[in-house]
């Protein structure tokens, strides 16, 4: 892409342009460093901040990654697969490590998750899910979850308190089996969920707890588990950021039973 100080766009557009192009193509690859702000002064004869704005759009569009005093580089991406659909099949766990923890050690990347547990007053939206009444408590496990030392999303779970109060869901680890198998063991096994997704852009305690750079939106999706007589047990939102995710929807139609 040419770089052309009569083109219609400002110099440093163009200059992002051609160095997302050589990104986008793989001249540039995953990890690679760009060159100097010196060099590319020299290289498109502008000034030290016309390069500057030119290496903040690429950092804003999370392209690439400021590692002062080194420079900037091309940022690797090696993005975790969402899958909702996936929260009620069958698959092995370990004893000591729940599903997340279990799924991505067996991908050889390194999961570690950050869990907090408390007991408070439900969110509007988390009350109104979950069917509460005015001063109902929740217990909440909050977690931040890893991969390779990046923290990748957040997964808060509410369950009312009067069903969970005694249960290991209580404790501040990880829980082997699931917290949807220990519902189920204290009689709330769910059986439908119902998936809300959003995208917006972050608050900021979840700029913080995600380490997020400017301009990263998220998804945020909302499960709602409820039982076989249609009682709500739990919602768990997760904070997905834009730039470390692929979400992967499964659907599958349904046949009448004269097709079959």
């Amino acid at each position: 892409m040419t770089v052309n100080r009569l083109g219609r766009d400002p110099m440093y557009q163009q200059i992002a342009d051609a160095l997302r192009a050589q990104i986008d193509v793989g001249s540039l690859e995953p990890g690679a460093k760009l060159p100097t702000e010196a060099e590319m002064r020299d290289k498109y004869g502008v000034s030290r901040e016309t390069v500057r704005k030119a290496l903040a759009l690429l950092v804003n569009e999370g392209l690439i990654v400021s590692a002062r005093p080194q420079g900037h580089f091309v940022r690797r991406r090696q993005p975790m697969v969402f899958r909702p659909q996936a929260e009620f099949r069958k698959r092995p766990w370990s004893p000591e490590m729940d599903a997340f923890v279990t799924e991505y050690s067996a991908e050889g990347r390194e999961p570690r998750q950050e869990i907090e547990v408390a007991i408070v007053e439900p969110p509007a939206d988390v009350a109104k899910r979950l069917h509460l009444e005015s001063g109902e408590l929740v217990a909440v496990r909050k977690r931040v979850r890893y991969l390779d030392g990046e923290p990748f999303n957040i997964n808060d779970s509410y369950f009312p308190l009067n069903l969970v109060r005694d249960s290991e869901i209580m404790r501040p680890e990880d829980i082997g089996r699931g917290a949807n198998e220990v519902l189920a063991e204290l009689g709330y096994r769910q059986v439908r969920a119902l998936d809300e997704l959003y995208v917006r852009m972050p608050t900021p305690d979840e700029t913080h707890r995600l380490d997020l750079g400017p301009g990263t939106p998220v998804a945020y999706h909302i499960a709602t588990g409820h039982t076989e007589e249609g009682k709500p047990v739990r919602v768990a939102i997760t904070i997905l950021p834009g730039d470390r995710h692929v979400i992967s929807y499964e659907r599958r139609r349904e046949i009448p039973s004269e097709e079959a």
